[in-house]
């Protein structure tokens, strides 16, 4: 059985990996938290220059928050896949939101079972 951080640093390289491969584009760091039912993901850097310029108008951000809105929707089967398979728990649901002034996203994973318990062991 892996540790708490173990899984935690796993998930955040298979997100990266994910990112890369899906996107085009990973993040500069990805921190990931296992808190009772949940696994939250923080992405740092994930922006292009071309979306943060456009951001900088009310009509770009919410063009740029929409468009990785809609691609990480695209993409979500992947991902409920990525945490099934890393943690052997049923994703119940998935939100994510994107900052376009700092490029942070947040990815929440709501699991139908409390994981966390399962390092206290």
């Amino acid at each position: 059985m892996k540790s708490k951080g173990e899984m935690e640093d796993q998930i955040s390289r298979a997100l990266t990996q994910w990112e890369k491969e899906y996107l085009g584009r990973g993040p500069i760091s990805v921190k990931t938290d296992i808190i009772r039912n949940m696994i939250i993901v923080q992405m740092r850097g994930l922006l292009t220059p071309a979306e943060q310029k456009l951001a900088e108008t009310k009509e770009g951000l919410l063009a740029v928050k929409r468009i990785r809105s809609d691609l990480i929707e695209s993409g979500s089967e992947q991902l409920r896949e990525i945490i099934v398979t890393m943690t052997g728990k049923q994703v119940m649901s998935v939100h994510t939101d994107i900052s376009t002034r700092t490029g942070e996203r947040i990815i929440v994973f709501s699991l139908a079972d409390n994981f966390e318990e399962e390092f206290q062991k």
